[in-house]
């Protein structure tokens, strides 16, 4: 083997997962468009990444998250989209009014934090649904670790919903971004992803997609309580 010829050699020529420290990665795995082309921009792979982790960290639930994710959400509709312990139950026409079809929406509920991560991981592993978005304010390293490696069999779009504190804690995700929200729009910094550290946030405007103001698309009121195990309901 000539040596010499793998030393000049670009990195991403020698192994896809190698990059130079100055460039966005290029992603192994397929992605989805954000539909926000200056967001897109600053991701490895110019997307979404499919069977893979992706933490999205909020200041609080219900800041412009869905708006953030209304492009990929429509873009995947053709597949179920699993709703995994939203704050707030979702509203069937906030939903249509971000292009998914409520028909298409599985909203899970569970009492105990093991059978949500169960749920989770059998959404995941199944390769049958297209989004898995799934809020949890208190998850270990090692579920986080036992989540990623289930996203890996197939290729299905997973969001942790966690708070910003969680930033400060290590995740096996290759794209952690804060949100914060900001007057017309999001704040977005980037906590983790594969290139050259970014410290500038990007902000992006969001339009408010609402039919009507009793269908908030971030925010609706509090979900009830179901009792044992994991509960499935569509979404109407």
């Amino acid at each position: 083997m000539n040596c010499s010829g793998l030393i000049s050699a670009a990195p991403e020529a020698l192994h896809p997962s190698l990059w130079l420290a100055s460039q966005l990665a290029r992603s192994d795995t397929r992605c989805i468009d954000t539909g926000h082309p200056t967001l897109s921009a600053q991701l490895p792979g110019g997307g979404w990444p499919t069977g893979t982790l992706v933490d999205l960290l909020l200041q609080q639930p219900g800041i412009g998250e869905m708006r953030l994710l209304r492009p990929a959400l429509a873009a995947v509709a053709q597949r179920r989209i699993v709703l995994l312990q939203p704050p707030h139950p979702p509203q069937a026409l906030a939903m249509a009014a971000l292009g998914v079809p409520p028909s298409q929406l599985i909203w899970l509920r569970a009492t105990r934090t093991a059978d949500a991560l169960w749920a989770a991981e059998q959404v995941l592993r199944s390769g049958s649904c297209g989004v898995l978005l799934f809020w949890q304010n208190n998850i270990r390293a090692d579920n986080l670790r036992r989540l990623h490696l289930a996203a890996q069999a197939g290729e299905t779009l997973f969001f942790m919903m966690r708070p910003l504190a969680a930033g400060q804690d290590a995740s096996p995700a290759p794209l952690r971004l804060s949100l914060r929200p900001q007057a017309g729009g999001i704040e977005i910094g980037f906590v983790k992803r594969r290139g050259p550290q970014r410290d500038a946030t990007l902000f992006l405007p969001l339009n408010s997609y609402l039919p009507n103001r009793h269908a908030p698309v971030d925010r609706t009121a509090p979900a009830p309580v179901a009792a044992g195990g994991v509960h499935t309901e569509l979404v109407h």
